[in-house]
């Protein structure tokens, strides 16, 4: 489904969708050749704008959530993506690696993600913000986590639970 009224923006349509969103959502930016899904949580609205410029504003977005915090997934692939069949390549993992500083990045296959992505857009809610990018395996997968709640707090609970 695509989904972007012609009085919002992408940036107010991520404005709105954060406090939405929660564990088990995800928030995709993709490349322009990123395939549209049938899933029925795959909510997709086209950026028109770079990469760079909706990685930056969705991570900066996310800084400012209090509930949830990403965890980063990218396309193995993209690290055997060469200069010489995809100009800009270089420049791109460069600015993955500054904007990713600190954080935790798990590399996966493309295929296994999307295949991870439309199970979850049977239940849950993904917003995927397509860019005008054209270089391949460039996708950015953010699977929200609970910013206030972590997987020690939990086995703690459940020890507690004794469940």
């Amino acid at each position: 489904m695509i989904n972007m009224a012609l009085s919002s923006s992408w940036q107010e349509v991520v404005r709105e969708e954060i406090p939405l969103l929660g564990h088990r959502n995800w928030i995709v930016i993709a490349d322009s050749a990123y395939p549209a899904q049938r899933s029925p949580g795959i909510h997709t609205v086209v950026t028109r704008a770079s990469q760079e410029t909706v990685v930056s504003f969705v991570l900066a977005e996310l800084s400012r959530a209090k509930h949830v915090s990403p965890v980063v997934r990218l396309d193995r692939e993209l690290d055997f993506v060469t200069e010489k069949d995809s100009p800009g390549v270089t420049s791109y993992r460069g600015f993955l690696d500054r904007a990713f500083k600190g954080r935790t990045v798990s590399a996966e296959l493309h295929e296994q993600i999307i295949k991870e992505l439309d199970e979850a857009g049977k239940t849950f809610r993904i917003l995927l913000l397509k860019t005008d990018f054209t270089i391949p395996y460039t996708s950015v997968f953010l699977q929200l986590d609970c910013a206030y709640w972590n997987p020690e707090k939990e086995a703690r609970l459940r020890h507690a639970m004794k469940v």
